[in-house]
This record gives structure tokens, C-alpha cells and sequence, in this order.
């Protein structure tokens, strides 16, 4: 009996590609070989996001797409679209299966119960789940850099935001269990571990944990061959006296963190319902940078929230120069059936969004060259990532091509551990390593650099 295809695709944010990948594992230990999206298979799924419009667009997109490659295929649809409007994805033409954010450990058994033409939804109200649902954590294939969520769920409800309905409340991964995931992970190989979830600061707060997240990660610290461990975004309330001195002892711990902001002005902040303002924002950056000199802040930014006139724009985009971030998400407003915001006054025009988004993302271009060239002429230690596609390193690193180069022709990139992007000549055996690289360049908003050999 030939062997059964299964193709996934992900929309949206780390949380979805980590369950993804997940997902890629449990249809493996069931005899599954897992293929591209655009290859002929036997089951497609689409983990989704709705987060805003262009989400959900793009998902109908995808349930199409498989629908073309295969039209016998069995057609899954998961994450936070399905979860939030399960009868109208059902409904889509090509779906089979809605699986629900409480239910994809059962995805496998969902998948092989359906038969095309015969829709199955398996979404529950996800408001009543009250456990952290354990996936596989160690189907990372290929990467260097692995994910492990240790948190679910989010109860802030900012005005704008459709997670927590989509995530329920806050669970968490038992201790014991995000111990024994990171050391199997290292075993794997992994030299850097990001802890990952829907609002990672608020671990070990509502069910599950049991403790916080200083002393969940001070118990991850001296976890033998572990090089770096990264956090994922932490809201700014989230982020205490004792969690930046754990960051500051050094390694393991990364000297970077993503802190949302979302807006550089007060009448905006309250309108979304974040629990702080630009005053708060200030005093916690200067903070955190008098622990942590060399830190990379990083953050996320929106415009076009409604009743952003142009001077609460110019307001956010002066703060966010002051704060002088590393790195800028920046993303557009998109109004969210169920959420306060959608039935906010002062709607702002698409092609306002467009022109406000241009400008922020100019403004985190300028930002992170600057942060960047702090590393000009100094030697960084880097994860050597992966082989950029498409370049060598004659044709793209020019001078960096001098004897220490020796015969490598491609150019690779990494990460320093404040979340800066290095490119420079080197062979695949260096992949998964950490490298000390000679920065010489600024390459975009990122830097060129050579391999130290010692």
C-alpha cells in the first residue's frame, strides 16, 4: 500500500508555524510523508489566522489552491479562523474538516474519519478550556533555531484584537514538561531554544504552571549544551526588576526582547485598551537598558486605528524615534467582527493606512541600520542559519572574499543573540554552529561580516 501524502501551510504568527510543525509530526508517526503545500497529497491542512482580513483572505486562497492540486484530497482547516468562524469555513467549497484550537491533538483521527464530500467540525467553546494542550516539540526538521510554546490563551481583550476568543484563557505547560521539552530539543541538536505563546509573560497565571515565568526560566538556565534562549514577545507590564536580572546574568539568556507598543500615543493607547502609556513605556525601556547595554528592542506598531487623526500619528511616530527600537513590526489596523474596535467611530481610510505604514516602516528601516552599525568593525558570535537562495559570495559579498573565506562560495545568515541579521561567506558545515563573525558592512538592516577561524 503506497505511502499517504499530507501537505500543511501556515498563516500567521510563530505560536501557528510552531503548531504547525506540530501538526507535520503527528501525521509522521502515523506512516504520513509529509510534502510541499503545491505537491499532489492525500490530505492538505491550512492553519489559519485572523488576526485581520488579509488572514482569512488568504486562507480561502489556500483551501482553494488545494482544492486545484488534488480535488480528492481531504481538505482540513485549523487555527484561529476555524476557531472563531467554524461554520462559515465549513462552509467554504473543498473543506471536509474544522478542527478547533482544543482539538488538534485528535487532527490524525479527524482527517482519516472524513471522507470527501462529508464535513466534519470539531470546534469546541473554547472559552470553557481550562488545560494547556500538549503537541509533539520536537518536529523542527531543517531549522537550527526551535520553538517551544510553554503558554495559551490571553485575557487582556484589547479593543482591536480577536485572540482571545480565538485563544480562550490562560493555560500553561506544566514546568516539567517545558524541562524535558527544551533538554530534548538540545539533544536534538539545537543550540537555541525561543519560548514561545499567546501572552508568554502571563506564564503560570490561570490553569496549569504552577510557577512564574522568572522561575520557570531560572530552571531552564543550567540545562547542559543549551547556547541561547530566546523569549518571544512579553507584553510591557509583563516585565519586572527580577526577570531582567535573570536576562542580565547571561548566557543562556538572549539579550533581546519584543515588547509590544502598538501605539506612541496616550488618547490611541487607552482607545485599544493597553494597560499602560507612553510615560510607563519610557521609564520600562530606560530600565530595562540600564540592565542590559547591548539589548535589541524590538516591537510592534499599527496604524490606522479608528480616530487616529494625523496628530496621533506624528505623536507615535516622534516616541517611536525616541525609543529608538532595533526593529519595527509594523501592520495596519484591520476592524474584527466581535471585537469593540469594528463599531468604533472614524474609520480610517485604506489609503491613509497605506501612507502611515510606508512612513513607520521607513522610520524601523533607519532604526535598526542604526542599532546595526554599533556592530561596524566589532566580532559578534551568530547561529549560523542557512545558505541565502540565490547568491554566492563572490557575486554578493565582494570584498568579504579574502583568504579567511577560504574556498566557501555561498553566502549564509544568522542571528547575533540581540536579534540582529549577519550575512557572510561560509559552508554548510557550519550550519547549526555559532560563529564569531568580523562585521565589515551594514547590508540593508542587517550586516556583512567573515568568519573568525580560531
Amino acid at each position: 500500500m503506497a505511502e499517504k501524502k499530507v501537505a500543511l501551510t501556515t498563516l500567521g504568527c510563530k505560536v501557528n508555524q510552531y503548531e504547525s510543525a506540530a501538526l507535520e509530526e503527528l501525521f509522521r508517526r502515523r506512516g504520513y510523508q509529509v510534502v510541499d503545500f503545491d505537491s499532489p497529497a492525500d490530505v492538505y491542512i491550512i492553519n489559519t489566522c485572523t488576526v485581520t482580513h488579509l488572514g482569512d483572505r488568504k486562507s480561502r486562497q489556500l483551501i482553494r489552491r488545494a482544492g486545484r492540486t488534488n480535488p480528492g484530497a481531504v481538505v482540513a482547516v485549523t487555527g484561529c479562523y476555524a476557531q472563531t468562524a467554524p461554520d462559515e469555513v465549513l462552509e467554504l467549497e473543498g473543506v471536509d474538516v474544522v478542527v478547533g484550537a482544543g482539538r488538534r491533538a485528535d487532527i490524525v483521527d479527524l482527517v482519516e474519519s472524513a471522507s470527501k464530500g462529508r464535513k466534519v467540525k470539531a470546534v469546541e467553546d473554547i472559552a470553557g478550556c481550562r488545560e494547556f494542550e500538549e503537541l509533539p516539540g520536537e518536529s523542527h526538521q531543517g531549522r537550527v533555531r526551535a520553538y517551544l510554546k510553554i503558554q495559551e490563551g490571553c485575557e487582556n481583550y484589547c479593543s482591536y484584537c480577536i485572540i482571545p476568543y480565538a485563544r480562550g484563557p490562560l493555560r500553561s505547560r506544566a514546568p516539567e514538561s517545558v524541562q524535558a521539552g527544551v533538554r530534548s530539543l538540545v539533544k536534538h541538536g539545537f543550540k537555541e531554544v525561543v519560548l514561545t505563546g499567546i501572552h508568554t509573560g502571563a506564564y503560570g497565571r490561570g490553569t496549569g504552571g504552577g510557577v512564574d515565568l522568572v522561575q520557570l526560566l531560572a530552571s531552564l538556565a543550567n540545562v547542559p549544551g543549551l547556547a541561547r534562549l530566546r523569549l518571544s514577545s512579553l507584553e510591557p507590564n509583563d516585565i519586572t526588576p527580577e526577570l531582567l536580572d535573570l536576562v542580565a546574568s547571561g548566557p543562556p539568556f538572549c539579550q533581546h526582547l519584543h515588547i509590544p507598543l502598538q501605539s506612541g500615543d496616550d488618547y490611541i493607547l487607552k482607545k485599544m485598551r493597553r494597560r499602560y502609556d507612553t510615560g510607563f513605556f519610557r521609564r520600562l525601556l530606560a530600565q530595562v537598558r540600564d540592565k542590559l547595554p547591548e539589548v535589541g528592542i524590538t516591537t510592534d506598531i499599527m496604524v490606522g486605528f479608528p480616530g487616529e487623526e494625523d496628530e496621533h500619528f506624528r505623536r507615535s511616530c516622534a516616541f517611536v524615534k525616541e525609543m529608538q527600537f532595533s526593529a519595527l513590526h509594523v501592520f495596519k489596523y484591520s476592524p474584527r467582527r466581535g471585537t469593540p474596535a469594528a463599531n468604533f467611530p472614524g474609520q480610517v481610510d485604506p489609503r491613509v493606512k497605506e501612507e502611515r505604514s510606508r512612513e513607520l516602516i521607513n522610520i524601523g528601516h533607519a532604526l535598526a541600520r542604526s542599532f546595526a552599525a554599533r556592530y561596524l568593525g566589532k566580532t559578534v558570535p551568530v547561529l549560523v542559519e542557512q545558505a541565502v537562495p540565490g547568491f554566492t559570495a563572490r557575486e554578493h559579498a565582494g570584498p568579504l572574499l579574502d583568504r579567511t573565506a577560504g574556498e566557501h562560495r555561498e553566502i549564509y545568515e544568522g542571528l547575533t543573540e540581540n536579534y540582529v541579521r549577519v550575512f557572510f561567506p561560509a559552508g554548510e558545515e557550519w550550519r547549526g554552529q555559532l560563529a564569531d563573525i568580523k562585521v565589515t558592512a551594514i547590508s540593508g538592516t542587517g550586516l556583512k561580516g567573515r568568519i573568525i577561524y580560531k
